[in-house]
């Protein structure tokens, strides 16, 4: 099936068939030689994110197309996409990326463009362009997710006091324990400066600068025996919840996820939240781009945004979308109060800036190894 057949059948299945829909078609001919069926890959995050993907978008897509979808893990980065680019075969159809990573990988060709108009418009007929938050619509990537990069703890560690803000994550006195960080040079450097008192809107001016690096790896320094170092997003409220770290920082959707499905103590700090976009995008060479592109214009309908937003605190970057939040699918829990961008929950966020991160790549890389090594401290 092509991809302007796909679109089509997006656009006027708004409403999606029952869930029985496939059982009251006619028996296909078992004589008949069958065609091998679509299936289309996406790399993804994999634990309850790719769980609450595959609820709003994934089955209801092969239910709408019959194209089925595989995921492979996918914990971030360019350099998987570029490892796989130069395996040979592309496999990869579509890849949840973060939006300074899909903006570093479509300045350097490694992904697919993306047609503007592929995207669908609201149920009232408003455009894609005009309902999509600013910036969202890229010429090969599509931002479709708002999550923030949080701290949180467990209850049970702090009986008594409990910490409140970044400080207190850098305040081994206080508030005793291991702090699991991800082993990556991401969300590290704001942190370190915005436990320091330097207001958000200053931390990547001064990070830009030796001095700021400096000072970041000073305080990083002050908890470096205390850190364990996580790598995939599932890990931090594993580690939480088996009391291996008192604090840890992490995605607040698996938080929300460990704590209101699996009755798990953790409470997040919102203070110094780094808020962060995730965005589809296509890889350079797969032999899949109509279906890929139809599954993003499937994705990024109003309708299944919402679908995703009730299952998981994430935010959609359509306004159409946002409107649609409410109960959690499962358990009836309100979902604006989990929500990155919830009142009161930005008053000390930091907006991630990803054009700086797009600039400084190899900086960073180069900073995190050094600092890594320094004091026998590898990981």
């Amino acid at each position: 099936m092509k991809g302007p057949d796909l679109l089509v059948i997006l656009l006027f299945s708004c409403v999606l068939p029952p869930q029985g829909w496939a059982a009251e078609q006619p028996a296909p001919d078992t004589e008949a030689e069958q065609p091998e069926p679509e299936v289309l890959t996406v790399a993804t995050w994999g634990g309850a994110y790719e769980d609450s993907q595959r609820r709003a978008y994934f089955e209801p897509f092969t239910r709408a197309t019959g194209i089925a979808i595989e995921t492979v893990p996918y914990d971030g980065g360019i350099r998987p996409l570029k490892r796989h680019l130069a395996g040979g075969e592309v496999t990869w159809d579509v890849i949840d990326m973060i939006e300074s990573d899909a903006d570093v990988a479509c300045a350097q060709e490694l992904l697919e463009p993306i047609e503007p108009d592929i995207l669908l418009p609201t149920p009232d007929g408003t455009s894609a362009q005009e309902d999509f938050m600013k910036g969202a619509i890229q010429p090969c990537f599509i931002t479709h997710l708002v999550f923030s990069t949080v701290i949180a703890y467990n209850d049970e560690a702090f009986p008594g006091e409990k910490p409140d803000s970044v400080e207190d994550f850098f305040d081994l006195e206080t508030f005793p324990g291991k702090r699991a960080l991800r082993l990556s040079p991401t969300g590290l450097f704001e942190w370190a400066l915005l436990s320091l008192s330097v207001p958000p809107e200053q931390v990547y001016d001064l990070l830009s600068t030796p001095r700021g690096m400096e000072l970041a790896s000073e305080r990083l320094d002050s908890i470096r025996d205390s850190i364990i170092w996580w790598q995939n997003g599932e890990e931090p409220a594993l580690l939480l919840a088996s009391g291996q770290a008192t604090m840890a920082t992490g995605y607040n959707g698996r938080f929300f996820h460990a704590r209101v499905m699996n009755d798990v103590p953790i409470s997040v700090i919102w203070d110094g939240q780094l808020i962060g976009f995730n965005s589809w995008a296509i890889p350079r060479g797969t032999a899949q781009t109509e279906q890929a592109q139809a599954f993003i214009a499937f994705a990024t309908r109003t309708d299944r945004m919402a679908a995703h937003a009730n299952l998981i605190s994430y935010g959609p970057t359509r306004d159409s979308a946002r409107k649609r939040i409410g109960l959690h699918t499962d358990n009836r829990v309100a979902m604006q109060p989990h929500m990155p961008t919830a009142p009161g929950h930005m008053d000390h966020a930091l907006m991630r800036d990803h054009r700086w991160y797009s600039k400084t790549v190899d900086l960073r890389e180069r900073w995190f190894k050094a600092w890594l090594s320094e004091k026998d401290a590898t990981p």
